[in-house]
């Protein structure tokens, strides 16, 4: 067998330290673009989900905050008194303006320059805190017996896969509301139903949020006293501020079927059959609670 030059021996002992070198590295190219990848996807992700973050906790600290109430007073109290109403904002826009830029314009400047309360009003309001404590507490509704509160908010529990106390809370506040708009609350109950299946966090793709879909810039107006643009995800202020835009739909439609048109933001014949699916719900809500809708 031949005797191999020093030379050659060399280089094979040379390629042989090379090769796992090499391999190595090549792992290691591997593994820190994979890392770059990686750094470069999460500063892309991370402040949105920061941002929905810090929403979130803004939004249920408005909801839970106190109302305004003094220290001696429940805050678990349902019937928080009401300072001061809201004043008439005019001709308020629709909840949804998708193609309704006219029906949005018209009363604008006339909410913004009414929106503040007068002074020395109050500021206490209906809290979700509140509703959702008389709700555990079983207290009855005013002019609705026990049996029927309790047929409705087992009927809302079941098809919204929303707890029962959370039922019987955002029932309390659509009968308290609907008192002070004149409307119906089971056509509130109905609203809330179609446009967000009663998730409150909600937010549509054109910026409608919570269970009443409100358009928070739009109706700045009207948040403003509850706390701004993060209120819109504090229930009772949705249910209130969503029944003040349908009123007002409904009395510059001159009726239910124009209001709700009006309130999804249609300015055709045709609101996409938004209304007869509102209108359905209503029904099969008051069927089930056995209570009459009121027109």
């Amino acid at each position: 067998m031949p005797m191999r030059s020093v030379p050659e021996r060399l280089r094979q002992g040379v390629r042989a330290v090379l090769r796992p070198v090499g391999e190595f590295v090549h792992v290691s190219a591997i593994y820190l673009g994979l890392a770059v990848l990686t750094t470069l996807g999460l500063s892309l992700v991370l402040p949105s989900m920061r941002q929905q973050s810090q929403q979130l906790h803004e939004v249920v600290l408005a909801m839970f905050q106190a109302d305004g109430a003094d220290d001696e007073d429940e805050v678990s109290d349902w019937s928080l008194p009401q300072a001061a109403q809201e004043p008439d904002e005019g001709a308020a826009a629709p909840a949804n303006p998708a193609g309704a830029a006219d029906d949005a314009a018209a009363g604008t400047d006339q909410a913004a320059a009414q929106a503040e309360p007068p002074d020395g009003a109050g500021t206490g309001r209906l809290s979700f805190a509140g509703a959702l404590a008389a709700s555990l507490r079983d207290q009855p509704i005013p002019g609705v017996t026990q049996a029927q509160a309790h047929a409705l908010r087992s009927y809302l529990a079941r098809k919204y896969r929303i707890a029962s106390s959370v039922a019987g809370a955002l029932i309390r506040t659509a009968f308290e509301v609907g008192r002070e708009q004149k409307l119906d609350p089971q056509l509130l109950l109905a609203v809330i139903a179609i446009e967000s299946r009663y998730n409150p966090f909600v937010e549509s793709a054109v910026g409608a949020q919570g269970l009443m879909q409100v358009m928070a810039s739009v109706h700045r107006a009207k948040l403003r006293p509850s706390g701004g643009a993060a209120a819109a995800f504090d229930p009772v202020v949705n249910i209130r501020v969503g029944a003040q835009i349908l009123a007002d739909c409904i009395r510059r439609r001159g009726g239910l079927e124009g209001g709700l048109a009006c309130y999804v933001g249609a300015t055709g014949p045709s609101d996409g059959g938004y209304g007869t699916r509102v209108l359905a719900e209503r029904r099969r809500i008051a069927l089930a609670s056995g209570i009459p809708p009121k027109d």
